[in-house]
């Protein structure tokens, strides 16, 4: 750390970039071309300099750009000292990653990669190095991913009092009460179900899901009545998403979260962890991880409340994912959504299947 009252030094610019640009991110959609665009580049490398200006850091060496996704990009800037931080870039489908990172690093800093910047019009975030994922670490035990789950639900509990500042900043809401009316949409959407290309829903299925909307509807309103507050909802939670150092957790990758039941964040997470621990649909194991979730909600309600309520996130669960790739699909440029075109349709198929915490599913 730079010493109290001593002159900050300015960064060594040892890439190129061009002053003054004035390059912004499209307002609609975005794709490998936009993250490969040498003016998009420079300007958004010079806002990231400005920050380590700001910052009295010295960046050192040639940035590396080692994730382009259709819908984000990040670049590794060495430092001088052999440290690197972190600028992420964002496609309109996760505008909210930004603001919601630095607000998230002001309310819980204790568990998230706190940004040392953020510019939410230009949907930039500039983080520090985070060290090791859990995959790097090793996510091969049930361990592991229940102390994972016990730190992310303390993060929920303590956000949760922020629930309405978090839509008002702009996170999306897809909080129970309204899933039903964004779903009834979803369903109406040839273009999202791919009607009519390859990846389609089948018309059966799509129909099943329609019939089911009524008993959606009733599950929404069980979960919004429930006891158990929203909060932010991760809605991509896994071993690759969160750092792990000396037993904390710190939880980063925003780009698909909302403000929702807290619990809908299970779907995923036991998804993966089936996944990486060979685990059957209803195996023990997996129960054993929701339970360890579900027990840092006990202030809001007995185990058998919590376990309903789990339940039902689950039953909702998949319809409120193919609303979360519906969102970030329709900021990808159109020809890159191809290679993702299934998501939508196959996860509004979901809804018919069973629990992942139910054997034989």
């Amino acid at each position: 750390m730079r010493p109290e009252g001593t002159t900050r030094p300015r960064p060594e610019k040892r890439f190129e970039v061009e002053a003054g640009s004035s390059y912004r991110l499209p307002v609609t959609t975005t794709g490998v071309r936009t993250w490969q665009d040498a003016d998009w580049r420079s300007a958004a490398l010079a806002w990231a300099l400005e920050q380590l200006d700001r910052a009295g850091l010295v960046s050192d060496g040639e940035p590396e750009q080692p994730h382009v996704r259709s819908w984000s990009t990040a670049f590794r800037l060495p430092l001088r000292g052999g440290d690197s931080v972190w600028l992420k870039s964002v496609g309109s489908g996760s505008a909210q990653e930004p603001v919601l990172a630095g607000a998230l690093g002001r309310w819980v800093p204790e568990h998230v990669l706190v940004p040392l910047a953020v510019e939410p019009a230009r949907r930039l975030l500039l983080m520090p190095d985070g060290g090791r994922t859990l995959r790097e670490a090793g996510s091969g035990d049930l361990a592991a991913w229940e102390a994972m789950l016990v730190d992310h639900a303390r993060l929920q509990v303590a956000v949760a009092p922020h629930a309405d500042e978090l839509v008002g900043l702009g996170v999306p809401d897809h909080r129970p009460e309204r899933l039903p009316g964004l779903v009834a949409d979803l369903l109406a959407d040839d273009d999202a179900l791919e009607v009519g290309r390859p990846d389609a829903i089948a018309p059966e299925v799509r129909e099943r899901v329609v019939v089911d909307l009524g008993a959606y509807a009733r599950a929404c309103r069980e979960l919004a009545d429930g006891s158990v507050p929203a909060s932010v909802q991760h809605d991509d939670l896994h071993d690759a998403n969160v750092f792990v150092a000396d037993g904390r957790h710190r939880f980063f990758d925003w780009g698909d979260a909302s403000v929702s039941h807290p619990f809908l964040v299970l779907l995923v997470t036991l998804r993966f962890a089936a996944r990486v621990l060979d685990l059957p649909d209803g195996d023990p194991a997996l129960v054993r991880l929701r339970d360890a979730y579900l027990d840092q909600w006990l202030d809001f309600g007995t185990v058998a409340e919590l376990r309903q309520l789990c339940d039902l996130a689950l039953r909702v669960g998949p319809l409120q994912r193919a609303l979360t790739w519906r969102r970030i699909l329709r900021g990808v440029h159109p020809e890159e959504r191809v290679e993702w075109a299934g998501s939508v349709p196959g996860w509004t198929a979901e809804h018919l299947a069973p629990s992942p915490l139910h054997a034989g599913a």
